[in-house]
């Protein structure tokens, strides 16, 4: 494994029989009537799947393929007529766990798949029509990067950072910028306001515009308070988990061996794979949270 990179899909993408695809969860009439199943119909007939479903062999389903990722998007599809659909193979051998790694898109991530739709030739209209929303806003995504250091892209790409922080965040220079991203990132608090305030507090010469130095550099006395507030909460929140951990250190440890006692049973293991999939990629993620914890008491 020294130094390898592990190839987490097959190296070419497969058209695949939508009659051939098994969904891991049923898509419900509650589902269908909500804005999000609106918008990605909509996306889709306007502009067509920017992002392919995902899906795993298994050997038992004898050329089957179980959905990991995409069940809105197949759902459509199948509303529509259309009976294939090209679709990412997994190759994870837990192939239930792949869910567990799929999040909302963060902002960067939309960013660049705007940008990907309107490298395809699909005007801002068409995406912002086919998504429901105004074009001001498909093109404030467009730009969220624009002033933005490649090291803070890169940090934030997987992060809900909210637009308006990469707004505050192109006041000043690159190096603050990283500055000021880490510490986000190692407090985890992307919101507005604490970004403001980390500008706030930069010196004139980290700006990009310093203007009047004097008004710059000066930190009011609400964002100090929000300083303050913020660090005091962090402490808090240490002081806690210190205090609870070794209690919660052992009860994870005893309940992630009892679900792993039940996984190794091939019938039980079987039956919530078939029948109660969401329960058991939630067991898998317990026994993997508690795996390093198992370790380190041994």
């Amino acid at each position: 494994m020294n130094g390898m990179v592990t190839m987490g899909f097959e190296p070419k993408a497969v058209t695949v029989p939508i009659a051939d695809i098994l969904p891991l969860r049923p898509v419900d009439d509650t589902v269908r009537k909500s804005r999000k199943f609106q918008q990605v119909a909509a996306a889709i007939r306007e502009i067509g799947i920017a992002q392919p479903p995902v899906v795993a062999r298994r050997p038992e389903l004898k050329g089957r393929f179980l959905l990991l990722d995409g069940h809105l998007r197949i759902d459509v599809l199948k509303d529509m007529g259309v009976a294939e659909a090209t679709c990412l193979v997994s190759l994870d051998d837990e192939a239930l766990t792949y869910n567990r790694e799929v999040n909302p898109l963060t902002p960067v991530q939309e960013h660049r798949m705007i940008l990907k739709v309107i490298g395809r030739g699909i005007s801002e209209q068409r995406i912002a029509q086919a998504l429901n929303v105004d074009v001001a806003s498909i093109r404030t995504k467009r730009d969220l990067l624009n002033g933005i250091c490649p090291e803070v892209a890169a940090l934030l790409k997987d992060k809900q950072c909210p637009i308006n922080s990469f707004q505050a965040l192109r006041k000043v220079k690159p190096l603050r910028q990283y500055e000021i991203a880490r510490t986000m990132s190692g407090i985890g608090n992307y919101s507005v306001a604490y970004a403001r305030t980390l500008v706030a507090a930069s010196a004139p010469d980290q700006l990009v515009n310093p203007g009047r130095p004097k008004a710059q550099r000066r930190i009011s006395p609400e964002e100090m308070e929000q300083i303050e507030r913020e660090l005091a909460n962090l402490q808090g929140e240490i002081e806690r988990i210190e205090e609870t951990f070794a209690a919660d250190h052992l009860n994870l440890v005893l309940a992630a061996s009892y679900v792993r006692s039940l996984l190794r049973n091939v019938e039980v293991d079987r039956y919530l794979r078939n029948y109660q999939g969401t329960l058991h990629r939630q067991f898998l993620e317990i026994c993997q949270a508690a795996a390093p914890l198992s370790e380190a008491a041994e």
